[in-house]
């Protein structure tokens, strides 16, 4: 969306920059209220309320990690603003392994378990608001919300569309085998992968089957989305997109590669690791390949999904590191090595990158150098990617904690 030439974003960053401007803006538009007759205040009051409502509802929308990876387009970029100096806020113990990363969304964090719950606390103090029961485990299905559905997967192979409010259940879908793909909402339809192969279009609404697209392996990955195309970087070894409308495949690219992370999208490229031990970026017009990135060192499996920032990739590796890519060139620009494998996908925001690392420890690198800035050490593998929304950061960990960061 553009508001004067802006995008949303630049709306809300501009916002950010400038809040003593826009509190002496409304100051002077109440004052206006009083000191002028009523025709002047009319012709002050009607463009400058609307641009007031529009930016404050601007501001509101995009606050929030509504889904994995924070967009539609996976880029991990969030629009929230946090502390440069962390602290933990509050834990949650939800009793079983958090590999699901959390949607936070209107000041509260929904998050699957290992319980075979869906959560929702608050994100202010960590109170649980609701509880709601799944067939199976939730295991990496991350939730996805809007419109007051909550909507999320299990290993039993059942989407749940979920009330946001109270935590009751609207409607279920059985897909064939276990979901562990998270799901993107877009044009009134929740798209979702399943272990059977399919990647499916449910209404969020009631989850009637809007249609359904087979490919030729487990569809593990979370849909990206552009341009009305949902793109899957496919376990069978294809990129495809499928357009949201009618679920016709319009783009089959051939990888070659078994690929389990998620298409990041930018412009005309998108960018994934794969279990080739290699990262891979094509352009999406011309269905050419850019570049490939492996680790000459230590070539092991990449199944973080990437985050896209200022030309740069981030994602993390199974050889322990976090790499930096040149999103132009695939040159790696730094690389950071922790202590164990890297399956968290990384978010940045205000030239920071915050990832998880199954060290058990919990990373903030500086997004220009690779530098450590601060870490946190949850002792429990941390799978999961981390949420920001409201100034604050959620992750959950291998041994059931979901922890808050904040000031």
């Amino acid at each position: 969306m553009r508001v004067l030439g802006k995008t949303q974003t630049e709306v809300c960053a501009t916002f950010h920059r400038n809040r003593s401007l826009w509190s002496r803006l409304v100051i002077g538009v109440i004052y206006s209220q009083s000191h002028t007759s009523r025709d002047h205040r009319e012709r002050i009051l009607k463009p400058v309320s609307l641009a007031l409502l529009l930016t404050v509802s601007l501001l509101h929308a995009a606050d929030a990690w509504p889904q994995f990876r924070g967009n539609p387009s996976l880029t991990g970029i969030a629009t929230s603003s946090v502390p440069k100096t962390l602290k933990l806020i509050w834990t949650f113990e939800a009793g079983d392994s958090i590999e699901s990363s959390a949607a936070i969304v209107d000041g509260t964090v929904y998050v699957g378990s290992q319980t075979s719950e869906l959560i929702a606390v608050n994100l202010a103090d960590g109170k649980l608001k609701w509880k709601y029961k799944v067939n199976d485990g939730i295991g990496e299905s991350s939730p996805a919300v809007q419109d007051g559905v909550v909507v999320v997967g299990d290993l039993s192979g059942v989407v749940h569309g979920v009330s946001a409010q109270d935590g009751k259940g609207i409607w279920t879908f059985a897909a064939s085998s276990e979901v562990k793909a998270s799901p993107v909402i877009v044009d009134g339809k929740a798209i979702i992968g399943s272990y059977d192969g399919n990647l499916y279009a449910l209404g969020l609404k009631d989850g009637k089957v809007a249609w359904q697209f087979r490919t030729n392996g487990p569809v593990h990955a979370t849909a990206s989305v552009a341009a009305g195309l949902a793109y899957i970087s496919g376990c069978d070894g294809v990129l495809r997109g499928i357009r949201i409308t009618d679920g016709k495949e319009m783009v089959q690219i051939k990888t070659g590669s078994y690929t389990g992370a998620s298409p990041a999208l930018s412009a005309d490229a998108t960018y994934f690791g794969t279990f080739d031990n290699v990262v891979l970026a094509f352009n999406l017009k011309t269905k050419k390949p850019l570049w490939q990135y492996e680790n000459p060192a230590r070539p092991f499996p990449f199944y973080s999904s990437a985050a896209i920032v200022g030309g740069k990739i981030i994602l993390g590796g199974r050889d322990k590191f976090v790499h930096c890519l040149d999103a132009k060139t695939g040159k790696e620009l730094w690389s950071v090595q922790t202590r164990s494998r890297v399956e968290s996908s990384p978010a940045v925001v205000d030239g920071r990158v915050y990832i998880g690392s199954n060290d058990g420890r919990f990373y903030v690198l500086d997004v220009s150098t690779g530098a450590k800035l601060w870490e946190f050490n949850a002792g429990a593998p941390l799978s999961a990617s981390p949420a920001v929304a409201e100034g604050r950061i959620v992750i959950g960990s291998q041994d059931g904690k979901l922890y808050c960061f904040g000031a």
